[in-house]
């Protein structure tokens, strides 16, 4: 089994403290921005008549409280809305941290609002809400093969890639629920390995993009349970390489506290516009 592998420290007792005329210490640039919650208003002059938005968004609410609490998820259908109650709709969720593209039939766009665990999804034929800690689909299509894995033999350069494809193997086969790392970037590796690799798990059909501080990029492989996930700084520098296996990376995650929360966030808002 692969282990994280950490290099001696370097750089420690007499003489390494350098002097006054040494340039100053250099550090990786800390990130910048984060996205915060901004309490959206929407503007109601001449919106018409949005009773139908306004009974929709607060049974959003409803809805991600008793998720917060332990329900699966509830899915609201758009389809029906004229143009003034989608327009009070989309202008109320906004755009939150969390986008994720589906692969498939039908591919869809999911992108999660500014009240975490409600998430917009939309396709050629499908244009709704879901309430939830992830949309039901990014779980189920997941691991649908987009791209099949190959069964290339290592290569010149390939070192340590096929020790960790056993271990991911392995993993996947005998899943139940645990989570399983393999940091990448304590690992020693080559170019060739990270190549080889993504040829043997293949690309699942679930791609995810968290923004926070920074960005955090999930693909799921087409190995179950198995996903990469790497984390950038907001100067787009890759800080962690990993894969993990799981059902669903958490960082796509809403918790319950934070649905508990974008209920009484939906209700501020409604109380507002009211």
């Amino acid at each position: 089994m692969m282990r994280d592998f950490r290099l001696p420290p370097t750089g420690f007792g007499p003489g390494t403290q350098g002097s006054e005329e040494d340039d100053g210490l250099e550090f990786m640039a800390m990130p910048e921005d984060m996205r915060t919650y901004v309490p959206r208003v929407p503007e109601m002059e001449g919106a018409g008549d949005v009773s139908a938005a306004l009974a929709l968004i607060e049974e959003i609410a409803k809805a991600a409280d008793a998720v917060g609490g332990g329900a699966k998820k509830f899915t609201f259908d758009l389809s029906g809305l004229d143009a003034a109650n989608r327009s009070l709709i989309a202008e109320t969720m906004g755009e939150g941290e969390v986008a994720m593209k589906l692969f498939g039939r039908p591919a869809l766009r999911v992108q999660e609002s500014v009240f975490a665990g409600v998430w917009m999804i939309t396709g050629s034929e499908i244009d709704r809400i879901e309430v939830g800690a992830v949309p039901a689909l990014a779980r189920s299509r997941a691991f649908d093969a987009l791209t099949v894995p190959s069964g290339v033999e290592p290569g010149p350069g390939v070192v340590n890639a096929p020790a960790m494809l056993t271990e991911l193997d392995e993993k996947s086969a005998s899943y139940e629920g645990e989570l399983h790392v393999i940091n990448l970037t304590l690992l020693p590796h080559t170019e060739a390995d990270l190549v080889w690799l993504d040829e043997r798990l293949g690309q699942g059909s679930t791609d995810i993009l968290s923004r926070g501080y920074g960005n955090c990029r999930v693909r799921a492989t087409a190995l179950p349970n198995v996903w990469r996930v790497q984390f950038f700084n907001s100067m787009d520098t890759l800080i962690l390489d990993t894969f993990e296996v799981t059902e669903i990376p958490e960082v796509a995650i809403a918790a319950d506290e934070d649905l508990a929360d974008s209920a009484r966030r939906l209700r501020s808002v409604l109380e507002a516009i009211q």
